[in-house]
């Protein structure tokens, strides 16, 4: 009796043993994966790319105003904020000098130009043989209505010396004129204008202190106009074969992260951009957003560029998705409840979908396993 409550003792325990080690006498068995279930649906959905970037104003958008001659600044009229216009005054440098040089190139211009008259009345002959210029022979001009032989005029003769200083005395006044004209421009540096509208960035000088121009002119004041910006964003190398001009582009800066402003793929630069081993291509986004003026040089932008659009196609997530090889599957949920292992093709992405052109149908329930 003994041995048989002790032989029921033992068949209990490994009774136990077995279902809480799941049979170790026969093998472990494997557990049923875990899905999370989807439903197979028809969207529309866009192929695109994602990339980063920052906002950058366009060639010719950014001008640093320096000046041309040196002097001591005498008046600036431009702070950091200010909204300039083209051709407004934001500095000037002190020019007595200059106008002095412009007042004495003028005097110089008068005298040439008396000299030409001078030239002219010393080397007009006397109507006398004593002159030693000489005569032509006599001319007759026949006079209207009159039957008379004509007029009798003596014409004069000028030597080589004369006509030669005349033309000096204009050379002169020439040279005269181009000295006013470069005194003139000279006198135009002294007044620092704005090339272009916008917005004054950064100022570089201060009244009372003396800019040497040398072979890089001094910056007095950097100018920008934000209404001239656009994006430059770095898509990666595996990417960049799906970019072309003219594509939509939307993206979104940090300090508006729910606002998206509009754009359109401009230029690829087609050298590399390598940091750190990784390959991109600046790509120049046009910005055609209305609300231009809320974006600043410098800020960082999340890019999404879109290639095409598709329109009622069948879509699943694309980490229901399983890859071997070149061939893609899905597990697909049947009657019975279980999974089942199918062989699909795919399209285009977009984010977290991806298009599906067969092997599934609308309604269709997948299964995506759980880590």
């Amino acid at each position: 009796m003994k041995k048989i409550i002790f032989a029921l003792i033992v068949f209990t325990a490994l009774s136990e043993s077995a279902f809480a080690g799941g049979f170790p006498f026969f093998g472990k068995t494997e557990k049923t994966p875990a899905y999370e279930t989807v439903q197979v649906k028809k969207k529309t959905i866009s192929a695109s790319i994602l990339a980063t970037g920052s906002v950058k104003p366009v060639i010719g958008a950014e001008v640093k105003v320096g000046a041309r001659i040196s002097g001591k600044v005498e008046h600036l009229y431009a702070n950091i904020g200010d909204k300039v216009e083209k051709d407004q005054v934001i500095a000037e440098i002190e020019k007595r000098d200059l106008e002095a040089q412009v007042a004495q190139a003028e005097a110089n211009l008068k005298a040439a130009d008396a000299g030409i008259g001078v030239s002219k009345a010393s080397f007009w002959p006397a109507l006398s043989a004593e002159t030693g210029y000489g005569f032509q022979d006599t001319k007759y001009f026949p006079q209207k209505g009159d039957n008379s032989a004509g007029l009798k005029v003596s014409m004069p003769i000028f030597n080589g010396q004369d006509l030669y200083t005349i033309k000096q005395s204009k050379a002169a006044k020439e040279a005269s004129k181009a000295a006013l004209d470069f005194s003139k421009i000279q006198l135009s540096y002294a007044t620092i204008t704005a090339p272009i509208s916008g917005v004054i960035a950064s100022v570089s000088t201060q009244e009372g202190e003396t800019v040497a121009a040398g072979l890089t002119a001094p910056t007095f004041v950097t100018i920008i106009d934000l209404a001239r910006l656009q994006i430059d964003a770095f898509v990666d190398e595996t990417d960049i074969g799906r970019v072309k001009v003219g594509q939509k582009a939307l993206f979104t800066v940090d300090t508006y992260p729910d606002k998206e402003f509009t754009g359109k793929v401009k230029a690829i630069y087609p050298k590399a951009i390598i940091q750190e081993n990784v390959v991109n291509f600046d790509v120049v986004i046009e910005i055609d957003d209305s609300n231009i003026e809320l974006l600043r040089p410098d800020m960082t932008t999340s890019v999404t560029i879109y290639q095409e659009e598709r329109t009622g196609v069948l879509v699943i997530p694309r980490s229901a998705v399983v890859k071997e090889g070149n061939e893609r599957f899905v597990f697909v949920k049947e009657t019975s409840g279980s999974f089942e292992k199918k062989e699909i093709k795919t399209g285009i992405q977009s984010g977290k979908d991806i298009e599906v052109i067969s092997g599934l149908k609308e309604g269709d329930v997948i299964g995506i396993k759980r880590d």
